[in-house]
């Protein structure tokens, strides 16, 4: 389901190790304290909100990935390799301003004929391919084994459990959404009569004196609360508590629906030899299913075109791949995503989903060993949770319990927020000293979204590994002989190192090590990648 790491360069910085192209020196010391940097603590204006992800964290204070620096001091002349970035998500919107440049196509295939002209045995993959056919909605997996009723299922039992927690959940969620609107409905109706406009924030509410007004003054006590809990204005609470509600319902009704058959393919999903099915329409069946697009920007958006973004990488060509529903993927269909990707050139590939289980997970372990065994890099969202993968088994991966790994160009990235210090771990962020293997910014991430052109912020681990998946496009870029095991290694080598302790799982009562959250031990630097990528052979 969509869910949602070289060495540090500094002034301020003591042992120098050597200097390489331009006089950038690489330092082999460590920040020591959280003191050795000085904290952002003012508020992000409105172009860091957009761009944090590519800022520096010595010039800028903030925990980007040093991308602009990369471009200014290194790369400059934008010269480089084309590199065919696989997006297996839900659907692109190809036709987007900041995506349409970007896009791969397949220039054997021959559009609209449907002839398989190129016998790579779709019909019409121009762009890439679609699994799901029309299919939007769909259970979670945990559902479907339910919805089987086979309690001999190994995973029955615990699938069951897992419902009625998840259903009971939700259902109290959509109450109180639900009550809040209308609070928040009705408040709203005196409040801005009151202010004399429709757009007021927490601190306008504050300046309200209700006197004996009983009904003003309920409603400025509801404005307080509400607003209170971190909205920015009465339009932005309206926003994100219909757009959380409408979540909720689609949970409620397909994710959580043991009765609910969202699979439109006519395939059998538990038979790998069923294929032929899907179609060559790549695009988003609606535009709430944003999540593949917007992945893609963070990618790949077309760079310095005065238009919405900046993706991390220049010279890639974003491929397609929809197989990742509102719901969980079926492991064949992402199985087989992940084949297609290899076999029509990807040179990478982003997986920004995942689920706890997973019946046909080999099907899956043997196509990342594929994409290994064929030199492409598989770059996957940690998960959002909060949870230790270490103890916790989150699916795709590429081991089992924590054994030996089926290839060595499988990334695991979790989520930084933009603020540098015990904060910086995104709460929701997975973590694991075996099964994380860098963290990069992943929290209020700006990008593309489908629709005329729209750009929204969205959040997760889901939009931290497309920026890693963005930063190893430029080392394939400008370094193209190197194989996708040595860009894994230099992700995880030329990683800023973080010795400070940061709090976990959202749990403020729960500090650790950055150190301890990840293989790596470090967060992305693109700068720092590519000077160490300069050095092998």
């Amino acid at each position: 389901m969509n869910i949602i790491k070289p060495i540090l360069f500094s002034a301020i910085a003591a042992t120098v190790l050597t200097s390489c192209g331009g006089g950038a020196k690489v330092l082999s010391t460590p920040i020591e304290n959280i003191d050795s940097i000085p904290l952002k603590v003012s508020p992000l204006t409105d172009t860091q909100k957009h761009t944090w992800g590519h800022l520096d964290l010595i010039q800028d204070t903030i925990p980007g990935m040093s991308v602009d620096k990369a471009y200014t001091e290194i790369i400059k002349n934008n010269e480089g390799k084309t590199v065919i970035v696989a997006v297996i998500d839900s659907g692109i919107d190809i036709e987007h301003e900041d995506l349409d440049g970007v896009i791969w196509t397949n220039e054997k295939e021959v559009p609209g004929n449907g002839i398989d002209d190129d016998k790579n045995g779709f019909v019409d993959d121009v762009h890439g391919w679609n699994f799901l056919g029309d299919t939007y909605n769909e259970q979670l997996e945990f559902v479907r084994i339910l919805a089987t009723g086979d309690e001999t299922n190994p995973d029955y039992a615990r699938a069951k459990t897992e419902y009625d927690e998840e259903y009971s959940k939700f259902f109290n969620y959509k109450t109180q959404y639900d009550q809040l609107l209308q609070q928040l409905k009705g408040a709203d109706e005196l409040i801005s009569a009151k202010l004399n406009k429709s757009d007021y924030n927490l601190a306008d509410i504050e300046t309200i004196e209700a006197g004996d007004d009983e009904a003003l003054s309920t409603a400025v006590a509801i404005g307080k609360y509400i607003l209170g809990l971190g909205f920015e204005d009465v339009n932005a609470a309206k926003k994100d508590l219909n757009n959380g509600l409408e979540s909720i319902s689609e949970r409620l009704n397909y994710n959580l629906n043991i009765k609910f058959q969202g699979r439109k393919t006519g395939d059998n999903p538990d038979d790998l030899t069923d294929i032929g099915y899907g179609n060559g329409n790549v695009m988003p069946v609606k535009d709430s299913e944003s999540h593949g697009t917007h992945v893609a920007g963070i990618i790949a958006a077309e760079r310095n075109n005065g238009l919405g973004v900046n993706g991390v990488a220049n010279n890639v060509k974003i491929m397609s791949v929809r197989a990742v529903p509102n719901g969980d993927e079926y492991d064949k269909d992402i199985a087989l995503a992940i084949r297609y990707a290899v076999d029509n050139g990807a040179q990478i590939i982003n997986g920004s989903f995942g689920k706890y289980y997973s019946p046909h997970s080999d099907w899956v372990r043997d196509a990342i060993a594929y994409a290994s065994e064929n030199d492409v890099l598989f770059v996957n969202a940690a998960g959002n949770e909060g949870q230790d993968l270490d103890v916790k088994n989150c699916f795709p991966n590429d081991q089992i319990d924590n054994g030996p790994e089926v290839g060595d160009t499988f990334v695991t990235v979790g989520a930084l927020e933009p603020k540098y210090g015990p904060e910086m771990v995104a709460g929701f962020s997975n973590y694991g000293k075996i099964n994380v293997d860098v963290f990069s910014p992943g929290a209020k991430i700006y990008s593309t979204v489908p629709g005329s052109d729209k750009y929204d912020t969205k959040g997760g681990t889901s939009m931290a590994a497309p920026a890693v998946a963005g930063v190893a496009a430029l080392i394939r870029s400008q370094y193209p002989k190197l194989s996708a095991a040595q860009v894994k290694q230099v992700l995880m080598d030329s990683g800023l190192p973080v010795t400070v302790d940061v709090i976990v799982g959202g749990d403020a009562t729960n500090k650790a090590p950055f150190a301890d959250l990840s293989k790596s031990k470090k967060m992305v630097n693109a700068y720092n990648a590519l000077i160490l990528a300069s050095k092998l052979k």
